[in-house]
């Protein structure tokens, strides 16, 4: 070490983790205090980043840490539902229907109710946000790990909370409490698939859950919240589901657990990449079809788009997906892109 370097150790390396690491480095000095200088480095730019995106920072060291995806970081979710979108906010209470369209599919979504304890119907509201779309995830997921259409949520929620990197906590605000009300919205819900290639269209009705077994928590009458203790797949979900389950990561649902938007443009892409045989080129136009909701300014929907294909870039900077001025150009990817194991 030079005589310089005992002084810049304090201001360059300040972790005690790292300092520990120097004093205990015998001849191997100035090689391990190079080391840690630029692991301070590292560090001290990660806490400079903003919250969000410090988070998706660590997320992307994980995954490219990671030799292969695990069983256990990994999740399944329907193909429809990876293609067509859920609403991103709650529905205005006189709303009872919601409509989304990717291409040539479309999803409708009409909210319904359950049946409580004490005999009377509750109302639900059409599943919104990101909890619905981490809730389907959880259920499509338990049932492809179990091989069984009947799903165990009051065994199961807390350890997926975690997973997401939330705590489980309890009470009328609690994480527990939010995610088991999307749960309730998806278990009423009604559902229309439809499908078109120009010459024949096809409709599918049907409900994800064909059953519900709930409780009743919290004595006080406006904070009675239905408990989901058990659900049980419809037959014809559940049969399509084993032949369209779409892999996740788990690291990238974190990554993207504030934005809904993502979470599905992140499913988008994964199903266009998993099942792409050659490149998919899509233009302008055929991205604001799919992705241009909400917008009035065709050049404000490519500025936000290209900002948000670029968040889940920071994640899977091996994303085949390039944008240019003409579109987009999907190539087929291997395995490791989206932390999916090969098909």
């Amino acid at each position: 070490m030079t005589s310089q370097q005992p002084q810049l150790i304090e201001t360059e390396v300040r972790d005690p983790d790292l300092l520990a690491r120097i004093t205990g480095s015998g001849f191997l000095r100035d090689t391990v205090y190079r080391q840690c200088v630029t692991e301070q480095a590292k560090r001290d730019a990660l806490v400079a980043m903003p919250p969000i995106q410090r988070r998706r920072a660590k997320i992307s060291h994980a995954i490219a840490e990671a030799a292969a995806p695990s069983r256990d970081s990994l999740r399944h979710i329907h193909s429809v539902l990876a293609i067509c979108s859920l609403p991103y906010n709650k529905l205005p209470d006189n709303k009872r229907q919601w409509e989304s369209q990717q291409g040539r599919m479309k999803l409708s979504v009409s909210a319904g109710r359950l049946m409580g304890p004490d005999g009377n119907w509750v109302d639900q509201p059409v599943p919104y946000g990101t909890r619905a779309r981490m809730m389907m995830m959880h259920v499509c997921s338990e049932a492809i790990r179990t091989n069984s259409a009947t799903v165990h949520v009051e065994d199961t929620l807390c350890g997926f909370i975690r997973a997401l990197g939330y705590s489980p906590t309890g009470g009328k605000n609690g994480t527990i409490t939010s995610f088991k009300q999307q749960i309730n919205a998806l278990a009423a819900c009604n559902m229309q698939i439809g499908w078109q290639d120009g010459r024949l269209g096809k409709t599918l009705n049907t409900s994800p859950f064909a059953s519900m077994s709930a409780e009743m928590f919290n004595d006080e009458p406006n904070q009675r919240t239905l408990w989901p203790t058990e659900l049980k797949l419809s037959h014809e979900f559940y049969t399509s589901l084993s032949k369209h389950a779409l892999p996740v990561s788990t690291h990238a649902m974190r990554a993207f657990s504030n934005s809904p938007r993502k979470i599905d443009l992140m499913w988008w892409l994964g199903y266009r990449i998993y099942t792409a045989k050659e490149d998919i080129h899509l233009s302008w136009e055929n991205l604001k079809d799919q992705w241009g909701a909400g917008y009035s300014r065709f050049n404000n929907f490519k500025r936000d788009l290209a900002l948000e294909i670029a968040d889940i870039k920071d994640v899977f900077p091996k994303l085949p997906v390039f944008l240019s001025e003409n579109g987009c150009v999907i190539h087929p990817g291997s395995s490791e892109v989206l932390a999916v194991p090969h098909k």
